[in-house]
């Protein structure tokens, strides 16, 4: 059984009450339990709605998708018990401790006390947080918040972590940790549905990665193959403008889309 399906998903907006815009255009994934899948692709692609309708926050206008062999419009309520999600925004409240913020999520998900106070410091040990629990989360730095919220994310034990743009606004220290952390969760059997703006960061963890632009899937494969893809003539088109002189995901995302990533603009539906 697949982690993620997505068959013809599809998503169209009408803000004029005008013809339908197309946000998302008969997309189709599939994702393997237990992978790390990177989702690539600039502002304003779909990325964002499209991993909206899987986690179901937003309805499905066409196609289908399961999550966990669950259908995510007739069984949103099993769907949810069944993924953690880890958001560009965080979750965590910013005036309580880690500790606070962890046990407050586990008795949610209902947790008696002892077990809560247990599974509290074992994702402490997990994700290095051992040391931060009784501090105030808004004295946490970037990459600690961020290891908190993964936590909060995975509480539950989900079979599949959405996460978007995790490591944003991290210095290249923190984005590394986070990025060992990240490979922990898929030793574990986690599967972990990576949205990132960074082609080295999808190039470094994802066993396979898909490609959006303007709605649509581009490009889908692991990463060495969608390089090996690459002509020398491509290669040697860049090599006149930067220095490396192998295919890289840049490459590939130029071919594909037109553009480069780093180009695009901000702000935008992604």
């Amino acid at each position: 059984m697949e982690a993620i399906l997505a068959e013809n998903l599809t998503k169209t907006i009408n803000p004029r009450g005008n013809k339908p815009v197309y946000a998302v255009r008969g997309v189709d994934l599939i994702v393997r339990q237990g992978e790390i899948f990177g989702f690539l692709g600039p502002n304003g692609a779909g990325k964002t709605t499209c991993q909206r309708m899987l986690t179901t926050l937003l309805p499905i206008d066409g196609g289908r998708a399961e999550i966990a062999g669950f259908d995510v419009t007739k069984r949103a309520d099993e769907v949810r018990r069944h993924i953690g999600y880890v958001g560009q925004l965080g979750g965590a409240d910013l005036t309580a401790t880690g500790r606070e913020n962890l046990t407050l999520a586990a008795r949610v998900y209902g947790l008696k006390p002892a077990a809560a106070k247990a599974k509290v410091a074992k994702l402490a040990r997990l994700l290095d947080l051992e040391e931060l629990l009784d501090r105030i989360v808004r004295a946490y730095s970037g990459g600690q918040k961020r290891r908190l919220e993964v936590a909060l994310g995975i509480i539950h034990e989900p079979k599949i972590v959405f996460m978007d743009e995790p490591t944003t606004g991290l210095d290249p220290q923190n984005r590394a940790n986070l990025w060992e952390h990240i490979k922990t969760l898929k030793s574990r059997g986690i599967t972990v549905f990576l949205t990132t703006h960074y082609l080295d960061e999808a190039d470094a963890l994802a066993d396979r990665l898909a490609i959006m632009d303007c709605g649509k899937i581009v490009a889908e494969g692991t990463p060495a193959g969608l390089k090996a893809g690459i002509s020398d003539a491509e290669i040697a088109e860049r090599v006149k403008r930067e220095t490396a002189s192998h295919a890289t995901l840049d490459d590939v995302f130029m071919k594909m889309t037109g553009r480069s990533l780093r180009d695009t603009g901000k702000g935008a539906e992604n």
